[in-house]
């Protein structure tokens, strides 16, 4: 849109045309918006549809069950009696056929109820009401980190193409592109943890701390930033080479040309003009770290002990509480389809085109 904008301001002719072009464009958009919106949203309803089954079913693949677990003599709440692991089968449903748990999963899921955990023995609503918080803290604050890094960098590189901040800057973010998030933070967390006493070991705050007010809040961002730098920078690599190659793209624009005529500030040229035009494609790779980065969390959470969903995830995984997963698992879907859905979304008003 913006690009269109500048084109206008470059011929007259340029105007009429797509003025008469954005027109005819208009009249097909609004004849066909609202069956394009109903099958926008029908799809995304098959698509939770679909995860939601696969959350049922993915937990039951795995070797083992819930139950084994509990009678394993290394479990810290070991069975042995025969009639108490089948009393337990009983209890959580678990001896009752495929179908069946199924349907009544889907029964319960539609009243809001996602279970109790084999584990804990609490409402898996109850542990997802704890740990949320924690992990919506790492993401928002990673995914800002990782925009402010990859977008802004992507910029200056692409702006000065060649040039040795152009190099360097290309140096630096294929190398961290190189790493997985576990071995960097693994290594992150021996140097300026253990090594250097920069951060804190593990958790999200320091145990039996009695600080509150800011206090408080400078222990929690203490602990975070660690965690949220290291998640931030597995997808500012990815950032910063989509807005890179967007903006190199853009530089032999011809209203880049009629701007620098015009005696247009080579600031106001960058970001109002190139750095618009380059952020589409950016738009939508964000919507997709997002959801990598709710799996991604994962791994940060449990390399760094964060009380979030992700570690909460990784505990649910190593003694199949089934109920545990499926809850933890239907967060991790809601926030990919949501953040596919907001993208797509997003897309659609920065480009009208998509939208046909």
């Amino acid at each position: 849109m913006s690009q269109t904008t500048t084109l206008v301001e470059s011929s007259v002719v340029a105007q009429e045309l797509l003025g008469a072009s954005r027109t005819d464009t208009g009249q097909r958009v609004r004849r066909r918006g609202g069956g394009s919106r109903l099958g926008f949203l029908a799809t995304y309803l098959f698509t939770v549809f679909l995860l939601v089954t696969l959350n049922f079913l993915l937990p039951r693949l795995m070797p083992g069950d819930p139950i084994s677990a509990l009678v394993d003599g290394s479990s810290p709440s070991y069975v042995q009696s025969e009639s108490t692991r089948t009393a337990l089968e009983a209890y959580y449903g678990l001896n009752r056929p495929l179908a069946a748990q199924y349907l009544s999963y889907l029964g319960d899921l539609a009243h809001g109820d996602l279970g109790m955990s084999i584990r804990y023995n609490v409402p898996v609503s109850q542990l997802i009401t704890e740990r949320l918080p924690w992990t919506l803290l790492l993401l928002g604050t990673a995914m800002v980190l990782s925009v402010s890094i990859g977008w802004v960098g992507g910029i200056q590189s692409g702006w000065r193409r060649n040039q040795p901040v152009d190099r360097g800057l290309l140096t630096v973010f294929m190398a961290l592109k190189s790493f997985p998030v576990f071995f960097v933070g693994s290594l992150a967390l021996f140097v300026l943890s253990v090594r250097l006493g920069w951060f804190p070991l593990a958790g999200a705050q320091t145990p039996f701390s009695d600080a509150v007010g800011l206090q408080r809040i400078g222990d929690i961002a203490h602990h975070l930033a660690l965690p949220a730098l290291v998640l931030a920078l597995e997808f500012a690599g990815s950032e910063y080479l989509v807005m890179r190659a967007g903006m190199v793209s853009e530089l032999g624009a011809d209203y880049l040309l009629l701007g620098r005529s015009k005696g247009l500030r080579d600031r106001r040229l960058k970001y109002r003009y190139a750095a618009r035009n380059a952020l589409l494609p950016v738009v939508a790779l964000t919507a997709v770290h997002v959801a990598f980065a709710a799996s991604g969390s994962i791994l940060v959470e449990t390399v760094f002990a964060y009380p979030g969903i992700g570690r909460l995830t990784f505990d649910a995984i190593s003694f199949r509480d089934y109920p545990t997963l499926q809850g933890c698992f239907l967060l991790l879907t809601m926030v990919v389809v949501t953040a596919n859905f907001l993208a797509d979304a997003l897309s659609r008003r920065l480009d009208p085109r998509t939208a046909t």
